[in-house]
């Protein structure tokens, strides 16, 4: 049991290097040598055939290279904020109302909102890295267990919800393609799914940090693709954006609430942008301009999909798309290679902090397979889940409203009162409360909501 709490309480520690390395590899700030990897704002190296032998003391880091200028900054909030909310936003806004655009727009103004008071929780305390250290000095090992336990499963959903969207999309791209095999009952759609994550699988062995922050980039410009083709659609498409759409269900807002809330998620690494700043103390308008083009960019494409497909637009915009149309061909693929970047990324820091708990006495070639074995496993795990569960809108729902939710409302406000508690104004203290109060709210009618369709999907389907 000790030995247990241990190896959790040292994945734990090692979580702030995750989150700050995923930021890195966004930023293709990676430096690289023959021997080892070694992370900027960090004197943790890994190598080979070598024991680390760095001293990593979470009170003592160089901020000598935070050189990230406002614009830098901008976009690389941008980048870590824009990904499956652009693709849901159409369906969001169809089923949701017209009206529903309030909600995103006020969700967007909130969540810029808890970013900014996550920059005040980092300016009461230099020491501070990360949003796990944040939970920390709030509320000591439980606020770090609470943070560190919802970022992982925000993680893990997130991926599965980016599994099923290569699953949906690649029978699109494939179309008239019939596979089977003998052995095993699946759909062609599924066995291009598993040869899609065969073929990525060899990612999740790279330890060179300069490739995976190209993986990255490409992944945030596929994203602005899929924006370019869809507006590309409506211009040049020969549809025509004539649809009406309701003002106001509000029956389905609820779970419509989810999707909005998981497009702005990207809180867990704002403290590392932060910290990477020549000037910390804009990092306030980074959040106001960055929130304010996502914004617009969600609801444009939003109202665009929602105009063009109407009531039968698909919760990923690509789907509704007209077929035949080679703009369509290439959001398609831009859609499917989305994911098949997003693995390395996001299994790298784990992998890292895997390759940390494992005995100093293991050679490097042991620990790369080890790492390289349980990061492949995890991935064939969210692949049997993505396909024994395709249901792209209702599992990003379910995210958004289960943990997203938790990170860019609830917990942003809850550690600000607790650390400047008798520092904040009144009306201030009475706004996070509130905000708390309506995180709650969405969360736990969200997740219900979401929960239900799911298991009604899930139930028809196999009904069927």
């Amino acid at each position: 049991m000790e030995k247990g709490e241990r190896m959790w309480s040292k994945m734990l520690k090692s979580l702030e290097e995750s989150l700050r390395l995923k930021s890195k590899c966004m930023k293709h700030k990676s430096q690289v040598n023959e021997n080892s990897i070694v992370l900027p704002n960090c004197n943790i190296c890994l190598e080979e055939t070598k024991q680390c032998n760095c001293h990593h003391d979470d009170a003592q880091h160089d901020d000598s290279n935070a050189n990230s200028s406002f614009i830098h900054a901008v976009i690389n909030m941008v980048g870590m904020l824009i990904g499956l909310g652009q693709l849901s936003s159409p369906y969001a806004i169809e089923k949701g109302g017209w009206g529903s655009v309030f909600l995103l727009m006020g969700l967007g103004v909130i969540c810029a909102y808890s970013s900014h008071i996550l920059g005040k929780c980092l300016e009461k305390n230099p020491k501070l890295r990360s949003f796990v250290d944040i939970g920390k000095h709030a509320f000591g090992s439980k606020g770090r267990f609470l943070a560190a336990t919802i970022i992982y499963v925000e993680i893990f959903m997130a991926l599965v919800s980016y599994t099923i969207s290569l699953h949906d999309n690649l029978i699109r791209v494939f179309v008239g393609i019939n596979l089977k095999l003998h052995f095993a009952k699946f759909s062609s759609s599924q066995l291009l799914t598993v040869v899609a994550i065969l073929i990525a699988l060899p990612s999740l062995w790279i330890r060179d940090l300069s490739s995976i922050s190209f993986l990255s980039s490409a992944g945030i410009l596929m994203s602005l693709l899929i924006f370019v083709c869809v507006a590309a659609t409506a211009i040049f498409g020969g549809v025509q954006a004539n649809h009406t759409i309701p003002f106001l269900q509000l029956h389905n807002i609820p779970s419509m609430s989810g999707l909005y809330v998981f497009g702005y998620g990207g809180h867990v690494v704002f403290p590392d942008l932060y910290k990477s700043m020549k000037d910390p103390s804009k990092f306030t308008k980074v959040s106001i301009v960055s929130f304010t083009v996502v914004t617009a960019l969600y609801t444009t494409l939003g109202f665009l999909g929602a105009k063009m497909f109407g009531n039968d637009v698909k919760s990923q915009i690509t789907l509704s798309m007209p077929p035949e149309k080679i703009i369509t061909k290439v959001a398609l693929w831009a859609t499917v290679v989305t994911p098949m970047t997003k693995y390395a990324l996001e299994f790298a820091p784990f992998a890292i902090q895997l390759e940390h708990a494992l005995p100093s006495s293991m050679s490097g070639r042991i620990k790369m397979i080890i790492r390289g074995c349980v990061g492949s496993l995890l991935l064939l795990v969210i692949l049997t889940i993505a396909l024994c569960v395709p249901y792209f809108e209702h599992v990003l729902s379910l995210t958004g409203s289960l943990v997203s939710v938790a990170i860019c409302l609830i917990l942003p406000c809850a550690f600000h009162i607790k650390i400047c508690w008798g520092q904040i104004p009144k009306p201030l203290l009475l706004l996070n409360l509130s905000l708390i109060t309506l995180g709650f709210i969405l969360g736990v009618t969200g997740t219900i909501s979401s929960s239900k369709s799911l298991l009604k999907s899930f139930q028809s389907h196999h009904s069927t």
